[in-house]
């Protein structure tokens, strides 16, 4: 888990050279979708993604999981075809249709050859997806049973018991304290009539940003937005979610017949848009996002080997995202583990880098990229990104000069703005237990 969220922190990170070719161009559809588009001709493919403000956020109070449950179904019958016709449609065009799921979205993308028959006949499927869900009875049956099915298997790891219980102390009573999948419970009681609800609400053309990437024209791309957003219901966009309070200090032990204990410590960090992104985002990949170079690892693996790896993220979202430490060590060294890492993330916030391991994260992180943009789907993702979290448009441009703007004293101070040592929410999973 804490790769896979790091390099969600990452997913906007690239090199100078590659900026200069990613001329995106932004507009708006009648309808009110918001488009940003990039022409690449080098290879015979377009790649889209339809994003909404549908993540699991945005479920009712008592029908945790609707979101989740209403993305999965997009795709499970639409426009008069069955699950097994959209998938047998798209093979035949060497198409693929997949999707994007978190707290903040809920997004389809689709990837298609651009001559004009596999396109086309690509984009009806895609169009009939996202215009037409028809929620099927007894695919709705079928699929809360899997979903449930899935979360049951997901309580016996102590990780995801960990995760889950860390966004619980975190976030309180905010949206964002509950878990992506849902609860069993609520998805039980969830009928046809909810997940048609909850889409014409969230999956309407002013609440959608629409990315295109790949071999068409600015006038094609025009077109092919009108095609996609023409269809969606017309409510107006969804408000804005409540900013985060935080959560009060809290530690939480939690038994688990597992032979390591699993630690997370964090607090709330920053969204996507704070001005304090790049001191933060610079200074971490010293503090623990920089692998076996890191503060933290160098601390508890190192030098004690207490645990295989120790890391720490910020995870910016639409609102204040977590800041997460996480280790996993043996039970008998819990205590001693989790004392290292917050006295070493202590001092971080007291002293922030030294010169020598800025210079080394900033040479890192604006250097070690060019792999991050070598395909048109990686770049369709940062355009989704920038157009749903509202990024300027010149983010990719300014990038590697903000990163080399970073000096040890803003990271010091965006640091102690963000963080307090001693106001941590803490999570221990494990066979002891609490104590």
């Amino acid at each position: 888990m804490s790769i896979k969220q790091f390099m969600c922190v990452l997913a906007l990170s690239l090199p100078l050279s590659a900026q200069a070719a990613l001329a995106i161009q932004n507009w708006q559809t009648p309808q009110g979708a918001r488009v940003y588009f990039v022409e690449s001709r080098e290879l015979p493919m377009l790649d889209i993604s339809v994003d909404f403000p549908g993540g699991s956020a945005r479920d009712p109070a008592a029908k945790h999981g609707l979101a989740q449950l209403t993305h999965g179904l997009l795709d499970q019958g639409a426009g008069g075809l069955s699950d097994t016709q959209i998938a047998h449609r798209l093979a035949d065009v060497g198409a693929e249709m997949g999707g994007a799921f978190d707290r903040d979205r809920a997004g389809v993308t689709l990837r298609t050859l651009s001559s004009p028959a596999e396109k086309n006949a690509a984009l009806t499927l895609l169009a009939q997806v996202l215009q037409q869900p028809e929620f099927p009875l007894a695919v709705v049956k079928r699929e809360k049973q899997r979903l449930i099915s899935s979360i049951r298997e997901a309580e016996a790891d102590p990780g995801s018991i960990a995760d889950k219980a860390f966004y619980r102390s975190l976030y309180g009573t905010h949206p964002y304290a509950h878990d992506p999948s849902g609860d069993p419970a609520a998805i039980e009681k969830l009928t046809r009539s909810d997940l048609q609800a909850f889409y014409r609400s969230h999956y309407s053309a002013p609440n959608a940003v629409i990315a295109l990437m790949g071999d068409i024209s600015r006038a094609e791309a025009e077109a092919i937005a009108v095609r996609l957003a023409a269809g969606l219901p017309k409510a107006a966009r969804v408000v804005r979610l409540p900013q985060p309070t935080g959560a009060p200090v809290s530690s939480a032990r939690i038994a688990h017949p597992s032979t390591q204990s699993h630690v997370l410590v964090g607090a709330l960090g920053m969204g996507r848009n704070d001005p304090d992104f790049f001191p933060l985002f610079v200074g971490n990949y010293v503090l623990g996002g920089g692998g076996f170079d890191s503060r933290l690892m160098k601390e508890v693996r190192d030098k004690r080997g207490y645990a295989y790896s120790a890391y720490s993220y910020f995870l910016p979202m639409q609102e204040a995202g977590p800041f997460q430490l996480g280790l996993q060590t043996k039970l008998e060294q819990t205590d001693d583990a989790l004392k290292v890492a917050r006295d070493t993330l202590r001092q971080f916030i007291a002293e922030g880098p030294a010169e020598a391991e800025l210079t080394q994260a900033k040479s890192n992180l604006s250097g070690g990229f060019p792999l991050r943009i070598d395909s048109n789907r990686k770049i369709l993702d940062y355009l989704s990104v920038i157009g749903f979290y509202n990024l300027p448009l010149d983010y990719l441009d300014t990038w590697v000069n903000k990163v080399n703007a970073v000096d040890v004293a803003a990271v010091r101070q965006a640091f102690a703005r963000r963080l307090n040592a001693d106001k941590l929410v803490t999570v221990v999973v494990g066979a002891e237990g609490a104590r």
